[in-house]
């Protein structure tokens, strides 16, 4: 299996409150594009919808946050872009996706622009509860090998910290796949150091099973200040997947109508992990789950979002960090998805 994305590449969070904010995540967005190797027309198009999704979080919303998340298939890089805000919602999605359409004075491409530029496009919204945009867009020409899930995912640091001490990792091919996430204890480069280890050793091991991921994690981590750790494999010809977790990392699996926690068991891992078990659970193409640390609280519900259960895992993961981060730690939210279960 080959590795979709490991600890490096970080996520960055850029607020939108001010006029001059656009231009600095527009900055942003393009250093990006230099780093990963973009083309002058593919950076351009990045130049597009960035500009246009913090002007539209600016005017329409007042305030809210562009996450931009660099992404690596295969040989393809590419840029995620997630647009989060708390404004009024949008009344009509179908209405706003009609091209020159701008109500409050933004570049005026119109979401359908946006859209056809993006190689990958999802948006929630509902009147009084905010507006999520997610768009991916890929390098002209890319070639990226088919994948088993659909994956989203917002992780950041803490207030004050300059890098996250949580971690997550996602390997896969056509059929199956191994995704982990970590917590360092604490914060700051100790804790990075320790989650960002747990995940290169699932990655190495990735064709292994969850609880011996979790071992391996264990034995590499002594030396380390230890991380809450969870492991996921997930096998599409079989229809499961199976977990295994040491700490406090949640874990919950919807399927239709029902949703079910995953257990962990209590420890640090690294440190003091007494017992590790598997857990078995059905993975078909309607089953979606949410994996987070700490950083989130558990009280959330999608039921309470008309039809974000059916939207892309980057857009539920957005929308969780938006509602629910706790603020004082660092916070991750990976979520995924068969990928049937969800297309374009």
């Amino acid at each position: 299996m080959e590795t979709v994305l490991a600890a490096q590449g970080r996520q960055t969070c850029h607020p939108v409150a001010e006029a001059s904010q656009v231009g600095s995540v527009r900055r942003a967005a393009a250093d990006l594009c230099a780093r990963l190797g973009f083309d002058e027309t593919d950076a351009g198009e990045v130049a597009i919808v960035v500009s246009e999704a913090a002007t539209n979080v600016l005017k329409h919303a007042g305030h809210g946050e562009i996450l931009l998340r660099p992404l690596r298939c295969g040989d393809a890089h590419g840029i995620e872009i997630l647009a989060l805000d708390r404004g009024p919602g949008i009344t009509s999605l179908a209405a706003s996706m009609a091209d020159g359409t701008s109500t409050a004075g933004s570049y005026g491409v119109g979401m359908g622009a946006m859209q056809r530029l993006a190689c990958e496009f999802d948006i929630w919204s509902a009147p009084g509860k905010g507006t999520v945009v997610m768009m991916a867009l890929w390098q002209r020409g890319a070639v990226r090998p088919e994948r088993a899930l659909h994956c989203g995912a917002v992780c950041l640091p803490m207030r004050g910290e300059e890098v996250a001490g949580d971690s997550w990792a996602l390997a896969g091919d056509a059929t199956s796949a191994t995704a982990i996430v970590a917590d360092g204890l604490g914060h700051g480069p100790l804790a990075a150091e320790a989650s960002e280890l747990a995940c290169a050793v699932a990655m190495q091991g990735a064709h292994q099973g969850a609880a011996i991921i979790l071992d391996d994690a264990h034995a590499a981590l002594r030396a380390t200040r230890g991380a809450a750790v969870a492991a996921v494999r997930f096998d599409m010809l079989r229809d499961e997947l199976t977990f295994a977790g040491i700490g406090n990392i949640s874990a919950h699996l919807f399927g239709g109508d029902d949703r079910r926690q995953l257990l962990s068991h209590n420890g640090i891992v690294g440190s003091n992990m007494r017992k590790v078990q598997e857990f078995a659970a059905p993975w078909d193409a309607d089953s979606l789950l949410v994996l987070h640390s700490d950083g989130l609280t558990a009280r959330w519900n999608l039921g309470d979002y008309p039809g974000l259960a059916r939207c892309h895992p980057a857009v539920i993961a957005g929308l969780l960090y938006r509602d629910f981060t706790r603020g004082r730690d660092d916070v991750t939210v990976l979520a995924l998805r068969d990928r049937q279960g969800w297309t374009p």
